[in-house]
């Protein structure tokens, strides 16, 4: 499970216009409809062509958990993509993205600072250029670990040193055990 790549498309899923289809028969049409056909639908979701067809008939309405995951998953990713490209270039030109989290942040700085670990709850605004970082991270196929990267030297720009106003000599900020972490548009 990826935290930050997860938060980032829940957030931008609160842009879209129209709700994500719910049952199996209208999810695996629209796959269909977005892949050209049975066949490669059944590959995408490791399943025998006869399935999807059976499906797309609603001769089967309940999928077995594993597969209703990976159909819910593979549709999530292909609804609307206009709206989401939308949503993701509007926070990177000009709105920036909201970071809400509760984890444990410390910092590394000089010898006599306090740089004790500790939970922390904050929402904090971050400027459009991470959001545009964010998002180009994601779609290259970061990590996880990667993102939370790039997480951290925001935090560390916008919460710890407030855009240059204080902190000048923080190096470092470990973002660690996150227990909630949500990101809005």
């Amino acid at each position: 499970m990826s935290v930050f790549g997860d938060g980032l498309d829940q957030a931008v899923q609160k842009a879209f216009t129209r709700p994500i289809p719910k049952s199996a028969g209208v999810r695996m049409r629209y796959l269909v409809k977005q892949l050209g056909g049975t066949k490669a639908v059944a590959q995408m979701l490791r399943v025998s062509q006869r399935t999807v067809e059976r499906y797309v008939k609603d001769q089967i309405k309940k999928p077995r958990p594993h597969l209703a995951a990976r159909l819910e998953r593979e549709v999530n990713k292909r609804w609307q993509p206009q709206i989401r490209a939308k949503a993701k270039a509007k926070a990177a030109a000009t709105d920036g993205i909201v970071i809400d989290t509760r984890a444990r942040l410390g910092y590394t700085a000089p010898i006599g600072s306090t740089d004790q670990d500790r939970i922390r709850h904050l929402t904090v605004a971050l400027p459009p250029q991470y959001a545009a970082r964010l998002f180009d991270a994601q779609e290259a196929g970061a990590s996880d670990q990667e993102l939370q990267e790039i997480a951290a030297e925001a935090l560390k720009e916008v919460y710890f040193q407030d855009g240059g106003r204080r902190a000048g000599s923080l190096e470092e900020v470990r973002f660690t055990d996150i227990e909630r972490l949500e990101f809005d548009l």
